[in-house]
């Protein structure tokens, strides 16, 4: 095996206000990028990282993309095979955009990529997902999924990994503000019940069953009706300093839904034209600069293509 070879694996955004834990979608940016080439002795090796302020460990046991990559090689019997890993992360930690899933899909794809082995990305996923397990504990694909395979992806099991990528109708445009704060993972579990009431538990199966049909019938005005987070959403906002006057702005600017990416701290609003995602991410940011708080908007369509080589 000979050359060298770089992949590109995105963000996402999880959850979608009405699919917790089960619904996700990719960016068009920011994301990871990954180089692979051969190495000099036996075994992978992740020989640099940067723009992870030396946060991130070498050690393949305890690096989601090395993880992921090795148990590829595992369940290929390549782990002796020489070679070489390089890690650059272009999106930030701890921001609710699936910073350790993007890392995880990279590596493994990017091996996947330089073995030639004729796996698909479908059958790589539990590699991947296995991968970002090491970074929270956590076997779930909700952002793992969308990275490596693209598009809006409805996890229906994630023990099993049975998945159905959701169509998504042309002219959607996502708007995420990333808060420069720190939102901690496991302060945003805690702060969730572990039960929830009946009548609420139905209007939710509503939202999200209405939002896959207006996904699949381009019925915007359903969308907006839909995209209302009833369980996970009210228990997180105190996290996010402003969330409810930004919330209220977008939806008044005429954005389709706004909710949490994710464990948050960022934000997205899903738009039916680009002009409109960026005059909400101008008005956020405006509205978080007022409280002192830096932050980063990135515009993007969905991304329907997820990890690829280039």
């Amino acid at each position: 095996m000979s050359g060298t070879i770089k992949v590109f694996a995105p963000a996402s955004v999880a959850n979608v206000a009405v699919g917790f834990d089960i619904l996700g979608f990719a960016l068009e940016k920011p994301g990871d990028e990954i180089i692979v080439r051969p190495g000099t002795e036996p075994g992978l090796k992740i020989t640099s990282i940067t723009g992870a302020k030396n946060k991130l460990p070498l050690d393949l046991m305890h690096n989601t993309a090395g993880y992921a990559a090795f148990r590829l090689l595992q369940h290929l019997g390549e782990e002796k095979r020489p070679i070489q890993m390089e890690i650059h992360k272009k999106m930030p930690f701890g921001s609710g955009l699936g910073s350790s899933a993007a890392s995880a899909v990279g590596g493994v794809f990017a091996v996947n990529e330089w073995l030639k082995t004729g796996l698909t990305k479908a059958e790589i996923l539990r590699f991947a997902v296995e991968g970002e397990q090491i970074a929270d504990g956590a076997f779930h694909a909700d952002n793992v999924a969308p990275s490596l395979l693209g598009g809006l992806v409805l996890i229906r099991d994630n023990e099993s990994l049975d998945f159905k990528k959701i169509h998504v109708p042309p002219g959607l445009f996502v708007v995420v503000i990333y808060p420069h704060i720190t939102v901690l993972t496991r302060d945003s579990r805690a702060v969730l019940s572990p039960t929830v009431e009946l009548s609420t538990a139905i209007r939710q199966n509503g939202n999200l069953a209405g939002f896959i049909a207006a996904m699949y019938t381009a019925d915007f005005g359903l969308m907006k009706r839909s995209l209302q987070d009833l369980i996970i959403e009210p228990q997180r906002a105190s996290l996010i300093p402003g969330f409810y006057e930004i919330k209220e702005m977008a939806l008044q600017t005429g954005c389709l839904g706004f909710s949490i990416s994710g464990a948050g701290p960022s934000m997205f609003a899903l738009c039916d034209n680009s002009h409109l995602a960026e005059e909400i991410g101008q008005k956020a940011a405006t509205l978080l600069a007022a409280k002192k708080i830096k932050s980063d908007v990135f515009l993007s369509k969905i991304n329907l293509e997820g990890a690829f080589r280039y």
